[in-house]
């Protein structure tokens, strides 16, 4: 216990070091503490525990229910078809190109190939978004950006409980396809539900007193409790957590909705800031943990990496803008230059590590796919995270010229 604490207070004090020195240097946050973290591990700092149940149960829940609060419903509702096109039809198209370049290209098994495929395929869009706060950059692509990293870390989840099921399946036991379909849908559509009910209930209970320290604390219950639940009964607790927080962000009053006051303007803030500091402390844990976790794991070829990388942008790519085109002559038309911020903000994290670690390692290819799943999430983070700034700068994307909210 002494260590685990020594080296949370530790690691939270790189951070605030790493968060200084990056803003000063107009570096991506997320870029700063994986590099720091790689430093450590030159140094010869311990490791700590990056595993499955760390980032999955304590790191995602803070993520995620974050990230919901800040989504208003009024915009979202404007987007939700391309919103959920892309993170269904895009995650599924991602895992196809992936999967089908490593059976291909790389000789992969092609169960193998299915699973790192699916589990790559969700976007993790910190370092994106943490930039779009500092610039001031708002509006509609912030929310597409935002809104479907949040529903496509869910649809990946599930797919990847399904697509591991199958290739851990028996020839005498073959999934079919009724059964995936329902299994999809109940998953999906419990999670949802159990996240809904928790989010109304937690409204209610708020709604019973005036303390901002006891209605903190609700919010809390909402966001693991959602999480645990759905997971215990075997349903997504991605999804039950990102509908928790949307139905506290909206239908309780923390977005500053004048016609619902369960939440008070002081426990507003209150509450908003807290699970900020969540957030971050959650990021600064996971990002720096892989920056020290990246050297001794990292045992793949680096052609097979190349390729690897070059696979997940290519799938990014036609999960991207053959989605926005389905879209080009309706009110939902998707800018090109906001669609290239879209693939190159694709950017991979803490679920799809998540993920990969939570592979028994009896699993065909178990080291490479870990491995990989490294290499993708890292180099997205630093390649992908540190040009992301000039690229918004070359799209003229700037604090002023914010798109707007609506469709």
């Amino acid at each position: 216990m002494d260590t685990v604490l020594t080296h949370t207070i530790g690691f939270l004090g790189v951070a605030v070091i790493v968060a200084i020195i990056a803003r000063r240097m107009r570096l991506p946050y997320t870029v700063g503490l994986v590099l720091a973290g790689q430093g450590l591990a030159v140094l010869g700092f311990e490791t700590g525990a990056l595993t499955h149940d760390f980032i999955f149960q304590v790191m995602l829940p803070p993520l995620l229910f974050e990230a919901a609060l800040s989504i208003r419903w009024r915009e979202l509702r404007h987007d939700m078809l391309p919103v959920v096109v892309l993170s269904t039809l895009g995650v599924v198209i991602t895992a196809v190109v992936v999967a089908a370049g490593m059976v291909k290209f790389l000789a992969w098994p092609a169960a193998s190939a299915v699973v790192f495929g699916v589990l790559i395929a969700a976007t993790d869009p910190i370092a994106v978004l943490a930039m779009f706060k500092d610039t001031g950059i708002k509006g509609r692509l912030r929310l597409l950006v935002e809104s479907e990293s949040l529903f496509n870390d869910g649809v990946a989840a599930v797919l990847f409980a399904l697509a591991l099921t199958w290739a851990q399946a028996t020839s005498s036991s073959q999934l079919g396809m009724v059964t995936v379909a329902s299994t999809l849908a109940v998953m999906t559509g419990g999670g949802i539900l159990v996240g809904v009910i928790c989010g109304a209930a937690a409204v209610v209970l708020a709604g019973r007193t005036s303390d901002h320290l006891v209605q903190a604390a609700v919010t809390a219950v909402a966001a693991y409790g959602s999480f645990l639940l759905a997971e215990n009964f075997h349903l997504s607790g991605v999804l039950a957590t990102v509908s928790a927080g949307l139905i506290m962000g909206n239908m309780g009053g923390l977005r500053e909705d004048k016609n619902r006051n369960v939440f008070s303007a002081g426990t507003r803030s209150f509450v908003i800031g807290l699970w900020e500091f969540c957030a971050f402390l959650a990021n600064s844990l996971i990002f720096l943990l892989i920056g020290l976790s990246l050297a001794p794991l990292i045992r793949v070829d680096a052609t097979a990496m190349v390729f690897a990388i070059g696979f997940v942008l290519a799938g990014r790519a036609l999960s991207v803008y053959p989605v926005c085109l389905l879209f080009s002559s309706s009110k939902w038309a998707i800018p090109l230059r906001e669609q290239h911020v879209l693939w190159w903000g694709g950017l991979r994290g803490a679920l799809a590590l998540a993920l990969a670690l939570s592979l028994p390692p009896s699993f065909p290819l178990h080291n490479d796919i870990l491995a990989t799943a490294f290499g993708v999430v890292v180099f997205s983070v630093i390649v992908q995270g540190v040009t992301m700034p000039w690229l918004m700068r070359k799209l003229e994307f700037n604090n002023k010229s914010s798109p707007d909210s609506s469709p």
